[in-house]
């Protein structure tokens, strides 16, 4: 438990900055550690945005199958709990919760390997481009999957909405408007270990409305802003998390998969 609200601190300061660092007109930062056999650093401000591609058309409301686990439908967040411990706020209407006014939230079950499916919609703005529809995705509670505002507004490379936080920026950008609702698909493979040892790290395929932009590509490490991933904890399974970075991001029609 201590290990979880070391992993959730380290997300509630994710995307501070530094104006005294960050271009106005280029966001990002010349000054940190280079990512493992990359030649590109942690948020660099010169790395190449990923090229914008419009999504296909259509509703989203991916159905569960009857073997997923329903998270979120509508009614009421029975599944959760919020990392602080205090009592869920009351963030319910049309059939989706604002993160704002829930409170910062992780799943009462945790979870290793899994298919999950979500939906979510950043504010009409505009906001702060470094706060606009800030929020993530967080297998485990440990490796953050980056929801934002970036079809209007974008940041650093690697944390555009679909990039494993601070550490690969999505292949492609499919986002919709502010205000249009988004989805991903993530296919999450849990770390392995023996003993202490790990044996295999994790991995993230994520399909966002509808487009690939995480491959089967491995997870370096734990959620880190400014610094390289953090070290994995010798644990295969943890909650899935959605973060509360003061945007009020709405979420639905969430499910999960298991997959042993």
């Amino acid at each position: 438990m201590q290990k979880l609200s070391l992993t959730m601190l380290l997300a509630t300061f994710a995307l501070s900055f530094s104006p005294a660092i960050m271009a106005q007109d280029a966001p990002g930062y010349t000054d940190g550690p280079f990512l493992p056999n990359s030649k590109w650093r942690v948020h660099d401000q010169t790395r190449p945005q990923p090229k914008k591609v419009t999504p296909g058309t259509g509703d989203l409301g991916v159905t569960a199958p009857d073997d997923a686990i329903v998270l979120f439908d509508g009614g009421n967040l029975d599944a959760w709990q919020r990392t602080d411990g205090q009592p869920i706020g009351d963030g319910i209407a049309d059939g989706a919760f604002d993160i704002v006014k829930t409170g910062q939230l992780r799943t009462k079950e945790e979870f290793g390997s899994c298919q999950l499916h979500l939906e979510w919609v950043t504010p009409l703005g505009p906001e702060d481009r470094m706060n606009w529809g800030n929020s993530g995705v967080f297998p485990m509670g440990l490796f953050e999957i980056q929801v934002i505002e970036s079809c209007d507004s974008f940041i650093y490379a690697d944390g555009n909405a679909g990039a494993i936080y601070g550490q690969f920026p999505p292949l492609v950008n499919p986002a919709r408007k502010p205000g249009e609702w988004q989805s991903f698909d993530i296919f999450f493979t849990a770390p392995t270990f023996d003993g202490d040892k790990m044996v295999s790290p994790a991995y993230v395929t994520i399909i966002y409305n509808g487009v690939i932009v995480q491959n089967h590509q491995e997870i370096l490490g734990t959620v880190s802003h400014r610094a390289l991933p953090g070290p994995y904890p010798v644990q295969t399974r943890g909650p899935v998390m959605l973060q509360d970075h003061h945007s009020g991001v709405k979420f639905r029609n969430i499910w999960i998969r298991p997959i042993e």
